[in-house]
């Protein structure tokens, strides 16, 4: 009798003090019901405040054990409320998001257990794509980059990240649109042939071996499919914002044809982030979030990031909250991100992990200690009982304040747990807008067909020269050839060889659009 009185006592407890930290006094994500002792205790319930979602979060766990349905319920639950997000779907998974759930037994038993009624609906989506996906592509140009965020792409040293910013100015000062790495090769091409005197007569001097490693460097991110993403036209982060019939639109970014191109990811990434930071105002404390970001597989980001990247996810982590923008990263063991990131994630959700080896029980050990000390559990060993739809949640109340841990069984997706077939996916491009604005081939003139058409112009210039030369009569050859081999060995001939030379490359330049010094100082 004592035994029972005890554990009521101890239920008591647990349900108001999950309940009192889980009070909003605004809009919530509702998550679930939360567990003790393994049992569901219904009236308590895992309620994460809308304003607070601009404060990033994690999402980590085992394969298999559930985070890509916890963050489906997430992305919905932000839908419903009016709040737009963006889905890397990496794995491919994330589409069934646009349909409504066909229901199960299993689910009505679940919601039964939690005391949360179950409801069916289907988000408006968009398919988005960086390749050959199906979907809006993603593009931007390399002078939107700038010469900072296209060297960090590249991992250049300071050196050669000089010779990137010349580059741009070259391409600037000479109406040169730089718009994809055609361009950029072809001026690296330029600086390192025909233009060489000019550049480093107006810049200063240029290594050929410096020229030539960014020209590797670029092969390289073009071998991952980099030259698809820049080009135009260039994406507009506006049109991650929209709403449709009071719901925020679920854009879809499709990736399963990128996991094995780091460097590609890498450079959207760096695009998205810098692009959003640059346009988006400053909003302060909002009852919810503009737009959130859910980095699906994140861990092979960070296992592959290079330190410029990594330094830049960083800065927009600690600055991007004031935004509006709230980041999601979905990973398998909270030690696959940064520490310098992981401290600035407010909302912290954990599946189970499994000890196989010892490496394994280090790393759950470590992942333990990632959240709040909890009366209630033994959190190291609560990780590895974990069943699918349970997790350990702890986020922030509306006063910033860590809520208390909570073992939640979690509710279902009121979207479908499945991917849409073709025809669905080929349904839903058919009505959206942004097809028809992003997926036009355009390939207009640029700093390619530009350099090209003038060296040919040149070309053609001194062709017709030449040609007009060869025209001469015979008479006039004969009469001319006594002439000039009478003076051809004087110093007054080489003078005048000289004099001709120069002039011919004052003309060539003059066709590039360029200037000697000389010529200017004497404006």
């Amino acid at each position: 009798m004592v035994d029972i009185v005890v554990l009521g006592d101890a239920m008591t407890d647990f349900t108001t003090k999950v309940n009192n930290s889980y009070q909003p006094e605004g809009p919530y994500l509702l998550m679930g019901a939360g567990m003790n002792k393994k049992e569901v205790v219904g009236e308590t319930k895992v309620k994460i405040p809308l304003k607070t979602m601009n404060r990033h979060g994690l999402i980590a766990g085992a394969t298999g054990s559930g985070k890509t349905k916890t963050l489906q319920i997430l992305a919905e639950q932000l839908s419903l409320n009016g709040v737009p997000s963006l889905l890397m779907d990496i794995k491919g998974d994330l589409s069934g998001i646009g349909a409504e759930s066909p229901g199960h037994p299993k689910i009505d038993e679940r919601h039964e257990k939690i005391q949360i009624p179950f409801s069916k609906s289907a988000s408006p989506i968009e398919f988005l794509s960086l390749s050959d996906e199906k979907g809006s592509r993603l593009r931007a140009t390399v002078l939107e980059f700038g010469p900072i965020l296209f060297s960090k792409i590249l991992e250049l040293n300071d050196t050669q990240s000089s010779i990137v910013a010349i580059i741009y100015k070259f391409c600037d000062d000479n109406n040169l649109p730089l718009l994809d790495l055609k361009d950029f090769k072809e001026v690296l091409k330029y600086i390192d042939g025909e233009g060489r005197g000019a550049i480093e007569s107006e810049y200063g001097k240029i290594s050929p071996a410096t020229v030539s490693v960014i020209l590797r460097k670029i092969v390289e991110v073009e071998s991952q499919g980099a030259d698809r993403f820049f080009g135009e036209t260039s994406f507009d982060v506006d049109d991650l914002m929209l709403e449709k019939d009071g719901r925020g639109v679920v854009s879809i970014l499709r990736l399963t044809d990128i996991q094995d191109r780091p460097k590609l990811f890498a450079t959207f990434m760096l695009s998205l982030l810098a692009e959003i930071y640059a346009n988006f105002d400053e909003q302060g404390d909002v009852e919810k979030p503009r737009l959130c970001l859910f980095i699906d597989e994140a861990h092979l980001i960070f296992k592959e990031a290079s330190k410029s990247l990594m330094d830049q996810i960083e800065s927009i982590i600690k600055l991007i909250r004031s935004k509006g923008v709230g980041i999601y990263f979905c990973t398998q063991n909270p030690e696959d991100i940064p520490e310098a990131v992981l401290s600035q994630l407010g909302l912290k959700i954990q599946h189970a992990l499994r000890a196989f080896t010892a490496k394994d029980r280090k790393a759950i050990k470590l992942a333990s200690q990632n959240y709040p000390e909890s009366e209630f559990y033994e959190i190291e060993e609560l990780i590895t009982e974990l069943g699918i739809g349970e997790a350990l949640i702890t986020a922030l109340d509306e006063k910033g304040r860590p809520t208390e841990l909570v073992h939640t069984m979690l509710r279902a997706p009121e979207s479908r747990m499945d991917i849409l077939s073709d025809t669905e996916i080929d349904n839903i491009l058919k009505t959206s807008n942004l097809i028809e604005k992003y997926n036009k081939e355009i390939d207009r003139k640029s700093a390619y067909e530009l350099l090209n058409e003038k060296i040919e112009g040149a070309t053609a210039s001194e062709d017709g020269e030449k040609e007009t030369v060869v025209k001469k009569s015979k008479k006039e050859e004969v009469e001319e050839e006594g002439f000039f081999s009478k003076i051809i060995g004087s110093t007054v001939g080489r003078q005048v060889a000289r004099t001709v030379a120069r002039e011919v490359t004052r003309g060539f330049l003059g066709a590039l659009g360029l200037s000697s010094t000389r010529r200017r100082r004497r404006r």
